[in-house]
């Protein structure tokens, strides 16, 4: 898998932005999920997954996949349940054990990497099916809940979970170039005033 940021749109004013989640596993979270994250579902059928996954950090061609409607439906709700725990460690709550059993069930056999022959750069043997694109994301969450650097950004208003991969664990924002920069505006504004 590999790191690639998203072009995000921020509203009302449709402001392009990149945001890297840093991680494949939260990347997944960008599709929607339950309560208020239900207005930005992006995830209807398999279809859309297939495309969606075709430009995600899984690196896997979205021709290259063959994901059936149970492995469509174990797939969100994987992505429900580590949303679910993702907030509450956040929160310093203790996980719902359903939620982490959802993702302890997720795990298995990740797709099986191979060289190109010619150019000895890695991809998936494929077709990858859905299972494997949960173990991929299991494997990941894991990793990532375990790393104790899973933040939100810190921008009002801004709901977006990523990785913080900074060497010294100081990142706040999903991105200089939005949050950051806004925050950095209205503290300038604000010294300007007194």
């Amino acid at each position: 898998m590999t790191s690639r940021a998203r072009i995000m749109r921020s509203s009302p004013d449709g402001h392009a932005y990149s945001f890297d989640a840093g991680t494949f596993s939260l990347e997944l979270l960008l599709t929607g999920g339950p309560g208020m994250y239900a207005r930005w579902e992006s995830l209807h059928q398999p279809d859309d997954l297939v495309r969606w996954l075709g430009d995600s950090m899984l690196g896997v061609a979205s021709s290259e996949l063959a994901i059936g409607d149970d492995e469509f439906a174990r797939i969100k709700e994987f992505r429900n349940a580590l949303l679910a725990v993702v907030l509450r460690t956040l929160e310093n709550k203790p996980a719902d054990p359903a939620d982490v059993a959802t993702i302890n069930a997720a795990a298995g056999e990740p797709p099986v990497p191979r060289l190109d022959p010619v150019t000895l750069k890695p991809h998936w043997s494929t077709p990858v099916t859905g299972r494997q694109v949960l173990a991929a994301a299991a494997a990941d969450a894991m990793a990532a809940l375990a790393s104790g650097r899973i933040k939100q950004c810190s921008g009002d208003n801004c709901y977006l979970l990523y990785l913080d991969t900074s060497r010294p664990g100081n990142r706040r924002w999903c991105s200089m170039e939005h949050c950051g920069n806004r925050n950095k505006v209205r503290a300038h504004r604000a010294r300007a005033r007194d």
